[in-house]
């Protein structure tokens, strides 16, 4: 079924179809716009996922909705029922992954995955500032991992992206990798870490586009759900 609001289009039944429901890319769109496609999808859905919003956007949905959790560093919110349950992580869990985060400063992009797979009903384990240039934090995150019986690891990374080749030579669960576009001149705005990846020697790698938290995310629930 598609609900036709002349200026777009809502896919309100792609769980039905593709195993996964359809998000809100709040990027470019005006606030109403964004405010009326909201609206239409809670008629049909008691949730839904809104991700890269703008400040405008966040304010707009604070003011137009009751029933909402925002994830400001990640540009992402919550909103309709399932909000409460992301912001208190009282949800049913489906699955677990855990997120490995190279540097502070790819957080944005680790937030974004974090609250999506938590929407979707991921347990979430996070490890931040590990990445490889001082490789042995990720000793106590690893023994975790190990602990907690993951299904997937999404390992983000900007800079020259290591982090997920590294991560796929120590433990036996695919790897879902991230480059971001945080790193100096060459990094390219994530082109060389996504090159890297791509060349990843170690096995076991699918990588998702520049930035992509809510790709990674939701392959992660993909994984998760397959083993149910």
């Amino acid at each position: 079924m598609i609900k036709d609001l002349g200026f777009a289009k809502l896919d309100v039944f792609r769980e039905l179809r593709a195993g996964k429901p359809e998000a809100i890319f709040a990027q470019s769109k005006t606030v109403d716009e964004l405010i009326r496609i909201v609206k239409a999808y809670l008629e049909v859905k008691d949730s839904v996922l809104v991700t890269r919003l703008e400040n405008e956007h966040i304010k707009a949905l604070k003011s137009e909705f009751n029933e909402i959790y925002v994830n400001e560093r990640g540009r992402i919110a919550v909103v309709g029922k399932k909000a409460k349950e992301v912001e208190s992580n009282e949800y049913e869990e489906i699955g677990k992954v855990a997120i490995f985060v190279a540097g502070s400063s790819d957080a944005f992009v680790a937030e974004e995955a974090s609250v999506t797979a938590k929407f979707l009903g991921l347990k979430v384990l996070k490890f931040y500032d590990v990445g490889v240039a001082c490789i042995y934090r990720l000793i106590d995150p690893l023994k975790k991992v190990r602990e907690e019986n993951v299904d997937s690891i999404i390992a983000i990374a900007g800079m020259e992206g290591a982090l997920p080749s590294v991560l796929a030579g120590l433990v036996d669960v695919p790897i879902i990798a991230v480059p971001t576009s945080v790193g100096y001149g060459v990094n390219l705005n994530g082109l060389a870490p996504l090159f890297t990846m791509l060349l990843s020697c170690p096995s076991g790698v699918a990588v998702v586009n520049v930035d992509n938290g809510f790709g990674a995310a939701v392959f992660a629930y993909l994984i998760s759900k397959r083993k149910l």
